[in-house]
């Protein structure tokens, strides 16, 4: 008899977070001022709660980071400490290239699926690679790694920890990730890999400015293993409202393993954010990250984020909630759950 394998909530405990630190060979080269204090906001937060790994290509800028996240941490009494590992990278977006790391009886099993930037959309070999350099540096300790020929991006599934996924089509049925692979075939990955047995699918949900192909993690989140929040958008004007509106339908559609309707909370809709090109942006309230004790919520600094830090609350009444302004990352299309991955506890043991 083998083994079962779960893919665990986000809620379940955690032992760390891994970030993909930014640098002048990413797209955030021209505007690194602005966003490294967001990166800094997120690396402090989670080490008021658990251990964080972060990665980076200029290994100069690595040393000084883990020296001062680490003088930091000890000097405020968190019980977080920083392992540094120096690795190439194109990009920073850590969900989706990052291990996906499932439950295998008593033990745990690093994923490492194949990563091609949203179906080629940008270059990707180094993000690819990332997760073996990691591995290799040892802070996973004994946990096996195992590499996984299926593009898969941590983004585009959600898990209630109990067996049920999360996700859309748009995304893991388009043909530039998994051309050989139908719906069927990729339920039975999902089954093999990720111990899925059950998959709601979402045909409908869009979110402009998203380059992912409508990853799940921006449209609708498990909050409790009965509970999904979702993007909504009330102004029947907006470009939004029919593509969400047919998403709100099909969530309360789902049921759940014991034939019970979700519960089901609209998240704040956030007034319009556009570049300097006209370009509209992807902000969403969706891209939370659970953490020990903690939910991370990316606001915007629109007066819609008073409210969500409200909606959150009641959400995740045992938990902090912690704004971060994370306007500067969705500039280059993404938010907070986007440039983070948790580990599982009893994975990572600095």
């Amino acid at each position: 008899m083998t083994s079962r394998t779960t893919l665990p909530a986000e809620w379940a405990p955690q032992s760390a977070v891994i970030l993909t630190w930014p640098h002048p060979g990413t797209d955030w080269a021209g505007i690194l001022d602005d966003v490294e204090p967001v990166f800094e906001a997120i690396a402090k937060a989670v080490l008021r709660f658990e251990h964080l790994i972060i990665s980076c290509e200029f290994v100069a800028r690595l040393q000084q980071l883990g020296q001062q996240l680490n003088v930091h941490a000890e000097a405020q009494g968190l019980p977080g400490r920083v392992l540094t590992v120096p690795a190439p990278a194109n990009d920073t977006w850590t969900r989706d290239h990052g291990p996906i790391t499932v439950c295998k009886g008593d033990g745990f099993s690093l994923l490492d699926f194949r990563f091609n930037a949203w179906g080629g959309k940008f270059p990707y070999e180094k993000d690819n690679a990332l997760s073996r350099h990691l591995a290799n540096a040892g802070v996973f300790g004994s946990h096996p790694m195992q590499a996984v020929d299926l593009v898969l991006e941590g983004g585009s599934i959600e898990s209630d920890g109990a067996g049920t996924l999360l996700t859309t089509s748009e995304c893991l049925l388009t043909p530039s990730r998994n051309p050989a692979l139908d719906r069927t075939a990729i339920e039975r990955q999902l089954s093999d890999l990720l111990g899925a047995e059950r998959i709601l699918w979402l045909n409908h949900g869009y979110l402009a400015g998203d380059d992912t192909d409508s990853h799940i993690d921006t449209l609708a989140r498990f909050c409790a293993k009965d509970h999904i929040c979702y993007v909504a958008c009330p102004d029947v004007a907006d470009e939004h409202y029919s593509a969400l509106a047919a998403m709100e339908e099909e969530l309360q559609e789902f049921r759940q393993a014991d034939g019970s309707p979700y519960k089901l909370t609209p998240l704040p809709w956030p007034d319009a954010i556009h570049n300097q090109d006209g370009e509209r942006l992807p902000a969403t309230y969706a891209n939370f990250l659970i953490i020990n004790d903690a939910v991370l919520l990316p606001v915007y600094d629109v007066p819609q984020d008073s409210l969500a830090i409200s909606v959150f609350g009641k959400l995740f009444p045992e938990r902090e909630i912690i704004p971060i302004n994370c306007r500067p990352l969705i500039h280059q299309h993404g938010s907070l759950h986007c440039v983070t991955m948790q580990v599982p506890a009893g994975v990572v043991t600095p």
